[in-house]
């Protein structure tokens, strides 16, 4: 049976990423993608372990917790997840994402989210087949595919990763179970709307947002971009 709550999108939903939001002025950032029309903001968390780059941790995710009321999507990109990723959820995290490849206990690190109360995620690099995961389906709420190899923000896009979206869209209807599927990386207008189209609920931009000229234009350009592909 599926978890409750792991229901996908009516609409699709954009995740500004606060690694390239201007981390002395956090609080303002947040108010603009909120009064621009973002659904979800996005925490990446590393910890020069699992990825080469070092960036946020639990005090802060207190700290954006008090300041929005939109969801907050930590993507935890650690090594031994699961010592950490309940303590997120308590923090005020609604999403937790833990990556398959630095878990040898996914299906345990999966339920303890889900036990703190939050969305339970799994993310895949660019590398590792949607596959991998048919033997949780149920047990997380949503996927989350890199279309970058972790680590950085700014990267270009792996199209292939299209094909990923496909198969993940495929393997939730044959299963009956509504996951949601959430992609990462390289995001912009020139893609936002195929993503869409292939089977992603929910699209993460960093650098197409906050380092737009604008980014509430950014922000409404996207979304129409991604109405669009579901549209289609």
């Amino acid at each position: 049976m599926s978890h409750p709550s792991s229901l996908r999108p009516a609409a699709p939903l954009l995740a500004p990423s606060l690694l390239s939001a201007d981390f002395t002025r956090l609080g303002e950032e947040l108010r603009m993608i909120e009064t621009a029309g973002a659904q979800v903001v996005h925490v990446d968390v590393m910890d020069g372990r699992f990825v080469p780059n070092i960036t946020i941790g639990l005090p802060v995710v207190e700290s954006l917790r008090k300041a929005t009321a939109l969801p907050l999507d930590c993507h935890l990109m650690i090594v031994e997840p699961l010592r950490y990723a309940a303590e997120f959820v308590r923090a005020g995290a609604d999403w937790v994402s833990v990556h398959q490849e630095a878990d040898l206990h996914l299906h345990r690190t999966l339920a303890a989210i889900r036990q703190a109360g939050g969305k339970a995620g799994v993310v895949l690099n660019p590398g590792t087949p949607v596959e991998t995961l048919v033997d949780l389906v149920g047990d997380f709420d949503f996927v989350l595919l890199m279309s970058v190899n972790p680590g950085f923000g700014g990267q270009s896009f792996i199209p292939r990763v299209l094909d990923k979206v496909k198969r993940l869209d495929a393997l939730r209807t044959e299963r009956g179970v509504p996951f949601f599927i959430q992609v990462d990386g390289g995001v912009s207008l020139k893609n936002a709307g195929d993503l869409v189209r292939a089977g992603a609920d929910c699209l993460v931009a960093g650098n197409a947002v906050f380092k737009a000229a604008d980014p509430r234009i950014a922000v409404t350009d996207l979304l129409g971009g991604m109405a669009a592909g579901r549209r289609a």
